[in-house]
Formats: C-alpha cells, sequence, structure tokens
C-alpha cells in the first residue's frame, strides 16, 4: 500500500517534470537555431511543448516497441529451425513471389 502511494505522488510530478524541462529545451533550442538560420519566428513554451508532443507522435517509440522489434530476427530463426525441409522449400518458394532475398537451401540461419 506505501508503495501505491509514492507511485501515485511520483508518477505525476514526473510527467511535469518531463514536460517542463522538454519544452524548455526545445523552446531555447528553436529559439537559438531557428530564426537565425531559417528567419522563422520565436515559439512560446507552450508550442514548444506541442511540438515535443507532435514529435514523439511521429518520431518517439513511446516505449512501447522496443522488445517487439528486436525480436522479430530471433523469432523468425527458431520458426525456420522448427520447419521440415517440405515446409521450408514451401517458404522458399513462397517468398519468392515477393522478391525476398531466400537464403541458400542447405544453409541453416545465423541468429
Amino acid at each position: 500500500m506505501r508503495k501505491r502511494k509514492w507511485m501515485v505522488v511520483f508518477i505525476p510530478v514526473a510527467i511535469a517534470l518531463f514536460v517542463f524541462i522538454g519544452g524548455e529545451v526545445v523552446m531555447h533550442l528553436w529559439n537559438w537555431l531557428a530564426p537565425m538560420l531559417f528567419g522563422w519566428r520565436q515559439l512560446t513554451f507552450w508550442q514548444a511543448v506541442g511540438l515535443l508532443v507532435l514529435c514523439r507522435i511521429l518520431f518517439g517509440s513511446h516505449g512501447f516497441r522496443g522488445g517487439h522489434r528486436s525480436r522479430f530476427k530471433e523469432r523468425m530463426a527458431e520458426r525456420w529451425m522448427n520447419m521440415t525441409p517440405e515446409e521450408r522449400e514451401k517458404a522458399r518458394k513462397g517468398w519468392g513471389r515477393c522478391g525476398v532475398s531466400m537464403p541458400p537451401p542447405d544453409s541453416s540461419p545465423t541468429a
């Protein structure tokens, strides 16, 4: 119970701190570089926070995709090792239609 109370206080403070520091950093970097280099206007704090959120949506990982993509090759290699020779040949023929490069018939994948 004590741990839950601590998290209820810590998480909103951490989010507010991230928004404040991130907004300040984006605002100061933008106001230092963009007007001088490109002749663009300076940003306010809230515009910088909006830009930070937009970049996070478009380019950020949100902490969700980290392990998902890094295990793809490992899962495919494991699946390949568990296939019978007939299943492997069928898969090779299917890949050929898609233009995917295929491993040589007698090689095992390097994981």
